[in-house]
């Protein structure tokens, strides 16, 4: 299995056009940002000092919460065209167990992601000490790298189950392609949660990889927003918390952060088991 996954890196990496296109959705949101989102969302929050250093934290959050799921679709693309080149039949023709093969793939997707999120985390670390930020502390650190951890098992599972319905290389291009533009949307990138219709939000909130987002923004950004509304009243700032989804309101209820990391293992486990069944019958 080791040595499948070691091949299954191999080919990943070397293939600098599914690395690129595995980021593309993070690099489209780092240059709408660039270019005109931090000015607008900061220019809107002009009454608070470090509004621009809690924008970029807030986008900082949200991108390594898309690359955990971006990266690890582009890792299950060597996956699917070992089916569509039927090189799959080489490989189970080998002395190699089924289970070994499979855990290959989900162990290589997972590995990928979990260096990608690391990479995009030294670069947004960087990107915050160039605006005038500060250095994230060692326990922010360990947080951080926890819950990429997390992130990564989860959207491995959630991208390994769409996956396992393709076929074609064409049919996985179309997916990634699709999944690379709503990301954005689904995470609260693009557009503040608490700017969206209701129904939108509470579609958001059921959404594993939103939960991702949510945790991030609650470690990078919290001493950012602490600065920024020391003395502000405890109503304005969950307000503000909710609109930019570094809470979540469910009712008359907070989502607190072990219910997300529970929704983040519960679809994890959910999606790897319906992912395995779905590979296994199709094999019959």
């Amino acid at each position: 299995m080791i040595n499948f996954m070691k091949r299954n890196l191999l080919v990943f990496f070397k293939d600098r056009a599914s690395v690129f296109f595995s980021l593309l959705s993070v690099f489209i949101i780092i240059g709408m940002y660039a270019l005109f989102l931090g000015d607008v969302w900061s220019s809107s929050m002009s009454e608070i000092a470090n509004a621009r250093n809690i924008m970029d934290r807030w986008i900082v959050a949200g991108l390594i919460a898309v690359t955990s799921v971006t990266t690890t679709m582009g890792a299950f693309g060597t996956m699917v065209e070992d089916k569509s080149k039927k090189i799959i039949k080489d490989i189970h023709s080998s002395p190699m167990p089924r289970v070994s093969i499979a855990g290959g793939y989900i162990l290589s997707a997972f590995v990928i992601g979990v260096i990608m999120c690391v990479v995009a985390l030294v670069l947004c670390q960087l990107y915050l000490l160039s605006g005038g930020g500060t250095m994230f502390t060692g326990i922010q650190f360990l947080k951080i790298f926890g819950l990429i951890l997390l992130s990564t098992f989860s959207n491995t599972a959630l991208v390994l189950f769409f996956v396992s319905f393709f076929q074609s290389n064409n049919a996985f291009s179309i997916a990634s392609t699709i999944i690379g533009t709503i990301i954005g949307f689904m995470t609260g990138i693009y557009i503040p949660i608490g700017q969206l219709p209701e129904s939108v939000q509470m579609v958001i909130k059921l959404f594993p990889p939103s939960h991702s987002a949510l945790l991030l923004r609650q470690v990078i950004m919290e001493d950012a927003i602490t600065t920024g509304f020391a003395g502000a009243p405890a109503e304005v700032v969950d307000g503000f918390k909710q609109m930019l989804g570094v809470t979540f309101q469910v009712g008359d209820k907070m989502v607190t952060p072990m219910t997300s990391i529970l929704v983040l293992i519960g679809a994890g486990i959910l999606f790897l088991g319906l992912a395995l069944l779905n590979l296994s019958r199709k094999k019959r």
